[in-house]
């Protein structure tokens, strides 16, 4: 490996909330790996998925671009290699190339730009979450949400199995890479701590559930009081099963399976060995977890739990033990990537959405967006967040405005003070310059309803096959 060509190991968890960290001040939670990698490297406090949930997010992190740029609108339109990733670029240039585990793009028969794609899921059946795309038609996924709050205790599920796997085979991986003179990228992406909310007992065992936090403005009658928040929360109802022991459960579930990441991360980044300091190292994940947090669950909405995700960077160049509350995005891995590499940004880099995070430092104007138009959104919807203000834009419907600075759970909507108008008014001028949402919402729609008709009409999509998570084994 050349000196100026780093090696470079991408980690992605699946639904890890930004704030589930010891590094971030959780002091619940065991994540020391996560923390040692934090310690020798940069934390991004205020890091953003440009999308809550899974396809969506995971295609902007490959391409450095947003739903909107890409036309991927949901979780029925998965990534299929034709616009270039990071793995396609580093691969043209010489790295040796590989993903392990989920990719959630649309089938290993599409060039996703991996010479290699080790135990990889895939969206189901190579499409992804069908039903999602009736967003006109509330109670499409009642028949699923019951089973969140049923699959909770110790033990192992398919996805604690799939990411020891992934962990081992990590580890295979780069025994052999770290000997080798090329230089190399790696992908590695685990499940956890995404439900079921089963964890091994040795993690488990950690956090009784009696001990838990509680969510903060836990119950139904806590739902906020917008139309577009509880269009959503009613058609993804996930806390239907719960009543209040297995809320404690599910908590404790939930943070096992982050101690269960971080120690298959340790594992990976053991494995780096005298490799360590010549390897760009990025944690993150693609989206959060509500975890009951106003009544709310799992992901999908534009609260900090839910939007917000972890994003630590350590290697060569990064300072150490940094913590910079800049806000951040996954589309900004792709130009770190880049210039990690020494690849220079050329004409088919014209639209990226983000800037390398090497370059970033305290720079107080910076935003970060996300978007949504997936299963039970009447509506698209776009967040900002510029310093400490969050703006969400809900096409057709009144906006939300939070300070985060003083409100970090979001509990004080500020759109409707007469005070907050300027302020809400160069949020939404800002948004626009990013995206024009009024297109972008008629494109969403349309796509959809074109997709509707080729999967054979409502009708068909009402009764396709449904599914509370990514099942294994498909493609």
């Amino acid at each position: 490996m050349s000196a100026d060509r780093p090696n470079i190991l991408v980690i992605c968890g699946d639904e890890h909330t930004r704030e589930l960290l010891g590094c971030a001040g959780n002091p619940m939670v065991s994540t020391p790996h996560l923390d040692a990698l934090a310690a020798d490297g940069t934390r991004f406090s205020s890091a953003y998925t440009p999308y809550p949930i899974c396809g969506p997010a995971r295609a902007a992190l490959a391409t450095g671009r947003y739903a909107h740029q890409v036309d991927m609108w949901d979780s029925a339109s998965p990534y299929d290699g034709s616009v270039r990733s990071w793995a396609h670029r580093l691969r043209d240039h010489g790295y040796d190339v590989s993903s392990i585990g989920k990719l959630h793009f649309r089938n290993g028969a599409d060039d996703n730009g991996f010479a290699e794609e080790i135990h990889p899921m895939y969206a189901t059946g190579g499409i992804g979450w069908v039903r999602g795309l009736l967003r006109s038609e509330p109670w499409i996924l009642t028949d699923v949400c019951s089973t969140f709050a049923d699959d909770i205790g110790p033990g192992e599920s398919i996805y604690t199995e799939y990411d020891r796997s992934i962990a081992s085979s990590a580890v295979n991986w780069l025994n052999r890479a770290t000997s080798a003179e090329e230089s190399w990228a790696l992908f590695v992406s685990f499940t956890a701590p995404h439900f079921p909310l089963i964890a091994p007992n040795e993690f488990l065992s950690q956090y009784p559930a009696h001990d838990m936090p509680w969510p903060v403005r836990y119950g139904r009658d806590n739902r906020p009081d917008h139309p577009v928040v509880r269009a959503i929360a009613d058609a993804l109802d996930y806390g239907a099963g719960f009543d209040d022991e297995r809320v404690g459960r599910a908590i404790a579930g939930y943070y096992a399976l982050c101690s269960f990441l971080d120690h298959n991360i340790g594992l990976v980044l053991d494995a780096l060995g005298p490799a360590t300091d010549e390897t760009l190292v990025i944690y993150t994940s693609d989206h959060g977890e509500m975890l009951g947090t106003s009544g709310l669950w799992a992901k999908s909405f534009m609260y900090e739990p839910s939007v917000g995700v972890p994003l630590i960077v350590r290697g060569p160049g990064v300072a150490a033990g940094t913590v910079l509350e800049v806000p951040v995005s996954l589309v900004d891995v792709y130009p770190t990537v880049l210039e990690t590499a020494g690849i220079e940004l050329d004409e088919q880099d014209a639209d990226l959405a983000g800037s390398s995070l090497l370059q970033i430092g305290q720079d107080t104007d910076r935003v970060a967006f996300s978007e949504y138009h997936d299963g039970g959104s009447p509506t698209g919807s776009f967040m900002l967040r510029v310093a400490d203000w969050k703006y969400v834009h809900h096409v057709g419907f009144e906006p939300q405005l939070f300070d985060l600075a003083i409100d970090p759970t979001e509990a004080l909507d500020l759109a409707g003070d007469l005070d907050h108008q300027d302020i809400l008014l160069a949020c939404e001028r800002e948004l626009r310059a990013i995206v024009d949402v009024d297109d972008a919402n008629e494109r969403a729609f349309a796509d959809q309803a074109r997709r509707i008709e080729g999967f054979g009409g409502a009708e068909a999509v009402r009764t396709w096959d449904d599914f509370g998570y990514t099942p294994l084994g498909t493609s």
